[in-house]
């Protein structure tokens, strides 16, 4: 009798590597070597992201200090910081992070490379970003980030989520691909992570051209 022998998932870093060396997610003209994708470049979905964003954070004197997890190739966190005290991008790719460190770090400026899932999160900053990095994860890997997410007085969390009604949070192998392809999405309110939030402040969606694929909504929180 022949037995399939269950192939364990790849380490969330070692998939999120072969993604950006094999630029699953896309190439830009103005940027070769690290690409996050359409998301982070797309002017129709870039554009309204930074207006909400841009205008939320410019309302507090002094500036929150953001931390911005999975701050990819830096292309959104780049808007954001002349609104900021202070920025810290980190990312789960070793060669990526040093390229933000070589080109964009500075006094106010930081790049980070860990495992959100797995290493202890900067904890001296008011706001947290978390944009469209949920959807890549498990939800054993979720379960180990929210909790971390407490920490901070503000957060901005962004996924990609069908348009229309769904089952919630139904589980993935971490890696390029999301929920959508069951028809399904992270909403960390509801089981099994039941993330608990004081207040969300502000909503609003994206709808991607095409309604079956679905749409990016953003929720700002207060903990």
């Amino acid at each position: 009798m022949n037995h399939k022998i269950k192939k364990k998932p790849w380490p969330t870093q070692k998939a999120m590597i072969q993604i950006y060396e094999k630029k699953l997610w896309g190439i830009s003209d103005t940027n070769t070597d690290f690409y996050s994708g359409e998301g982070s470049h797309k002017n129709e979905f870039v554009a309204p992201y930074l207006t909400h964003i841009i205008s939320f954070l410019k309302s507090f004197n002094p500036p929150l200090r953001l931390l911005d997890l999975g701050c990819g190739d830096f292309n959104i966190g780049d808007k954001l910081t002349p609104y900021t005290a202070s920025y810290t991008g980190v990312d789960i790719v070793p060669k990526l992070i040093e390229r933000n460190q070589k080109i964009y770090q500075n006094k106010k400026v930081l790049f980070k490379c860990l495992d959100i899932a797995k290493d202890v999160l900067p904890v001296a900053h008011d706001c947290v970003i978390v944009r469209q990095v949920l959807q890549h994860l498990s939800n054993t890997e979720i379960k180990a980030v929210l909790p971390k997410l407490s920490k901070y007085k503000y957060l901005i969390l962004t996924e990609h989520i069908p348009t229309q009604d769904f089952v919630p949070n139904l589980d993935i192998i971490s890696g390029q691909g999301i929920r959508l392809k069951k028809k399904s999405g992270v909403d960390i309110t509801k089981p099994p992570f039941s993330f608990k939030v004081k207040t969300e402040i502000l909503s609003f969606s994206t709808p991607l051209p095409d309604p079956k694929k679905g749409k990016i909504h953003t929720s700002i929180y207060i903990q």
